[in-house]
């Protein structure tokens, strides 16, 4: 995937938290998703453990897109959904 520099700092960021603050149309979910697929691939975490919630449903099957075509079926043991379907998730 094309990356520019801040955003290739932004996947290769594995310690701690990160906040990914951007407008509209500068690949947020370009770099989230890969951010993904580079801490499952470096083995830093199972699929299992990752939980991407975002704000909406196009959002979230977006983001389970792009990280399915890179990872395979893997991605189904991802958590990955609006704020109101994990927590429906939870506590259902």
């Amino acid at each position: 995937m094309n990356l520019n520099q801040p955003q290739i700092e932004a996947v290769s960021t594995t310690k701690g938290p990160l906040l990914v603050l951007a407008g509209a149309g500068t690949g947020k979910t370009k770099v989230l998703t890969s951010r993904i697929v580079h801490i499952i691939s470096q083995g830093l975490a199972a699929p299992q453990q990752i939980l991407a919630v975002t704000f909406t449903n196009k959002a979230a099957a977006e983001m389970r897109k792009r990280i399915g075509e890179q990872i395979g079926d893997v991605v189904n043991n991802i958590w990955v959904g609006t704020f109101h379907s994990i927590a429906a998730k939870i506590l259902g």
